[in-house]
């Protein structure tokens, strides 16, 4: 039995699955609009200043245009994943399970799955071209917490649609965090946890945590 997430998935699958993974990072990277950072900031100005934030970073770092992947992952770990609610992320794709799992379990499938998003995004602005991204009208209401915000990639064949699902939070750090993203019609969290799920069947939580632990490591000595 292969211990990758993916095992029961065909090639194709996966060429779709990591295809989009990456759209939905670059769709991030290339929104245009201002950097204003007011705390009443809203969810789709805050895709725009995010955007703008890591694409000149990149522009301005040479190591960082070329691909360093030590470098990006940094980037996204400063710049992006504080944006996320990563919390929600790991307890949805984990799913009923993460009810189950100990204080450790959780820290330790929280630690694993970010490390696993983080190389994937990372990834994912490394092949930044010359996409361009648009945000469609926001529909939402002053006293809504929880958003949709839609976006289109143009370039290289038909616009592409790219959903983000944003909620507010309150208290200290209070502000809108992207806690599932849609490409292709295909959610995020929903994908991991149909892969979670097999993993936890066959093996538990300590069977996921380790595959995820091997899959970093793998993955750490591709660069």
């Amino acid at each position: 039995m292969h211990s990758d997430l993916e095992y029961k998935a065909d090639m194709t699958t996966k060429r779709a699955f990591f295809r989009w993974a990456t759209l939905a990072l670059t769709s991030v990277v290339l929104l245009g609009g201002g950097v204003a950072r007011a705390e009443d900031e809203a969810p789709d100005a805050l895709i725009k200043r995010l955007s703008v934030d890591v694409l000149d970073t990149i522009k301005a770092d040479k190591a960082l245009r070329a691909g360093d992947m030590v470098k990006l992952v940094a980037l996204v770990d400063d710049r992006i994943m504080p944006n996320v609610n990563f919390l929600r992320m790991t307890s949805s794709a984990v799913g009923p399970a993460w009810r189950q799992a100990t204080p450790e379990q959780q820290k330790r499938l929280q630690e694993e799955f970010k490390i696993l998003l983080v190389r994937t995004y990372a990834g994912a602005l490394s092949q930044v071209s010359t996409q361009t991204i648009s945000l469609k009208p926001l529909r939402a209401s002053p006293e809504d917490k929880e958003v949709l915000v839609r976006t289109e990639i143009k370039g290289g064949g038909d616009p592409i649609q790219l959903d983000y699902r944003m909620e507010k939070t309150p208290g200290q750090g209070a502000g809108w965090k992207i806690y599932n993203l849609n490409v292709l019609g295909v959610w995020l969290v929903e994908t991991y946890k149909s892969q979670f799920a097999q993993e936890i069947n066959s093996k538990g939580l300590d069977g996921l945590i380790v595959t995820l632990s091997d899959r970093n490591k793998a993955n750490s000595k591709k660069g």
